[in-house]
């Protein structure tokens, strides 16, 4: 995309959002009121997660929760060019926040009976958003268009894969799923290559940062959300014992460690680098695209932990439940770490490698603590990974209040 394509062509008004320098373009109420079908399929995860978390489940989870991620980035990406002011554009979003809302409801069973309910409205929300895009840039320069083409490609190839998948059983739907999500996450790496079409470029792409940003922060906040939900249901149904209290308490420490985590300084930092970059679309797609699942799922994990502690406070927790209990805060510092080394293009932070460090420790001993201990234990390693940040950061954030002081 470049910014020639935001000009009017052939007398018809471009959809597209207009760029001003020095700005970014603000998230609008209906990518806000879109966002909340996803508020629900997070909720719908994490749920779903908790009742099997076995390894097959587990499994099918990350699936389901690659898939999600994706079909939201996705749009996210669309909202970056495309303006949600014009009613074309509104109209996509409502359409595709009902495909959405479909899909989310099948979420728990989309092994099961309503595989194609969640297929065909995957589908659907792919292939008919990048064809709407072709028809928004039906005047647009070649390159913006071919580009489009591409990525229509692409999806259509593994569209069909999806819906073949939900017509088999469930070992061959596992397969057919997978390969369609593996062609979906490696279109981008590729840059969408297609044989006589060739390859798009990063450049091309032309992404508006500080709006990109903004979105992906959003979506984490949606996230950290369904932890909220998650304790303050889980508390409420409680019979308010000390032991209740202490997870209960635990918990949000825990959410307000990993809001911290992220919120201090790495989404203003990020937004900042994307802004400033001579190359926005190559960061986008590294650090918002691929490494932000990361953080989103660390969060999901987290949050069926919580649940796990405030139910099972005194249980030794089983194979499964140990594994999400230390894998949410590891996933939550990985992606976090591997997002800020990239935006920042520094080494991986010290702070969150002890963090993942301390992790793996809490792993020999695990299956011998209560819930609640190892719980408290990983809130600890978060707490801790937050406050060194905070105080090796200061003088960072010094300079950052000063620079939008001057501004």
């Amino acid at each position: 995309m470049s910014e020639t394509v935001q000009a009017e062509n052939a007398g018809r008004p471009s959809l597209l959002r207009a760029r001003i320098a020095g700005t970014h373009g603000k998230v609008t109420n209906i990518e806000l009121f879109f966002d909340l079908v996803f508020v629900y399929a997070v909720t719908q995860l994490s749920h779903t997660l908790l009742h099997d978390m076995s390894l097959g489940g587990a499994l099918h989870v990350l699936l389901l929760f690659l898939a999600v991620w994706w079909v939201w980035i996705f749009t996210g990406w669309i909202t970056n060019w495309l303006d949600p002011e014009r009613l074309a554009v509104r109209l996509l979003l409502l359409v595709l926040m009902f495909a959405g809302l479909l899909l989310s409801t099948a979420l728990p069973e989309a092994f099961d009976g309503r595989a194609y309910v969640f297929a065909g409205a995957y589908v659907f929300m792919q292939v008919g958003r990048s064809c709407f895009m072709l028809w928004a840039l039906r005047d647009a320069p070649t390159a913006a268009r071919q580009n489009f083409h591409r990525i229509t490609l692409w999806l259509v190839c593994s569209g069909a894969l999806w819906i073949a998948g939900a017509l088999l059983a469930d070992e061959r739907r596992w397969l057919f799923w997978t390969i369609a999500l593996g062609i979906e996450y490696l279109g981008p790496a590729l840059f969408f290559y297609v044989p006589g079409l060739g390859q798009s470029s990063t450049r091309e792409w032309d992404v508006e940062g500080g709006h990109m940003a903004e979105r992906c922060s959003l979506f984490v906040i949606i996230a950290l959300g369904e932890s909220v939900v998650v304790t303050g249901s889980s508390f409420a149904e409680s019979a308010r014992t000390p032991e209740d209290w202490a997870i209960f308490t635990i918990a949000f420490i825990g959410c307000v460690a990993m809001w911290w985590i992220y919120f201090d300084l790495a989404a203003e930092r990020g937004s900042r680098s994307i802004s400033e970059s001579t190359d926005p679309g190559r960061v986008a797609r590294l650090g918002y695209t691929y490494l932000h699942l990361l953080i989103v799922a660390g969060i999901v994990v987290c949050a069926v932990g919580d649940e796990l502690s405030l139910t099972h406070p005194h249980a030794v927790g089983d194979a499964g439940q140990v594994a999400v209990l230390l894998g949410g805060p590891a996933l939550y510092l990985l992606g976090n770490a591997l997002f800020k080394q990239t935006v920042n293009r520094t080494n991986f932070p010290f702070s969150h490698l002890v963090g993942l460090a301390l992790l793996a420790l809490l792993a020999w001993p695990a299956m011998h603590l209560s819930v609640l201990t190892l719980a408290g234990l990983t809130t600890l390693v978060l707490v801790v990974v937050a406050g060194w940040e905070t105080f090796s950061l200061r003088h960072t954030r010094e300079r950052l209040y000063e620079a939008e002081r001057h501004h």
